[in-house]
């Protein structure tokens, strides 16, 4: 059923909760190899000891993503451990949503570094590993944010803007032996959900996560999809978000 996935050896940012940790336990459970990238030691052990307790295949890697040499470790970790890196998902993120006239510039910087230079970063150290073996396949998180902007998401909106026209621009470049995929959940429940938000916004975000968000397993069976095409295939693009969202 999941033969395309058994097997496949998979590096993923932002793995300590949430998309991440659900995208790591789905693939783990159909025989993908992990190495898993995420910035806080005792989450990232959390989620590896649970996938290894489940007879999965996983080890963990401390990654802030705004540092190239994180991701460097990262696929190098890949390379060392099974002589190769099939799929980079680049799903870390932060959602600092605030209205502008807060100027919370420590929060722009913040989306700025992780989503736009982050996924930079990502790109940067896997490409040449995927070029060396003539495979290879970037899964990048987006937003449906990035489809219709909303006040007071502007700044994260934009960067996740960023992300599907990068995502895109790599795609055109990359040739008959890559494969890059843009996956944009809607709302999803996780616990980055107003986090760096404050007052009316932070009510507002939370109401809407308890009505109508959805799973985070709902992204990563799309991650899957996408992971599990046979050579040759590309899912260019997944749009996934509740029913309930307008």
């Amino acid at each position: 059923m999941h033969e395309h996935i058994d097997g496949t050896v998979v590096a993923l940012t932002g793995a300590s909760s949430g998309i991440g940790e659900a995208t790591a336990h789905h693939l783990a459970a159909r025989g993908a190899r992990l190495i898993l990238g995420a910035r806080r030691q005792d989450r990232l052990d959390a989620v590896v000891a649970s996938i290894t307790a489940a007879g999965g295949d996983a080890v963990g890697v401390v990654v802030d993503v705004t540092r190239r040499e994180d991701l460097r470790r990262l696929v190098d970790t890949a390379v060392e451990r099974h002589g190769r890196l099939d799929v980079l998902v680049s799903n870390a993120g932060t959602m600092n949503v605030t209205p502008f006239d807060e100027l919370d510039q420590d929060g722009w910087d913040a989306m700025v570094a992780t989503h736009v230079t982050g996924l930079l970063n990502g790109i940067a150290a896997a490409l040449p590993v995927f070029r060396r073996q003539a495979s290879g396949q970037f899964v990048n998180v987006g937003s449906t944010a990035a489809y219709v902007v909303k006040a007071p998401q502007g700044v994260y909106a934009a960067t996740k803007t960023a992300v599907r026209i990068l995502s895109e621009g790599l795609r055109q470049e990359s040739g008959p032996d890559l494969r890059v995929t843009l996956v944009s959940p809607g709302f999803t429940d996780t616990e980055g959900v107003g986090r760096g938000t404050t007052g009316e916004v932070a009510a507002w975000m939370e109401q809407q996560r308890v009505a109508i968000a959805m799973p985070p397993s709902a992204v990563a069976n799309a991650v899957g999809f996408a992971i599990e095409q046979p050579a040759g295939v590309d899912i260019s693009e997944i749009v996934v978000r509740p029913t309930a969202q307008a």
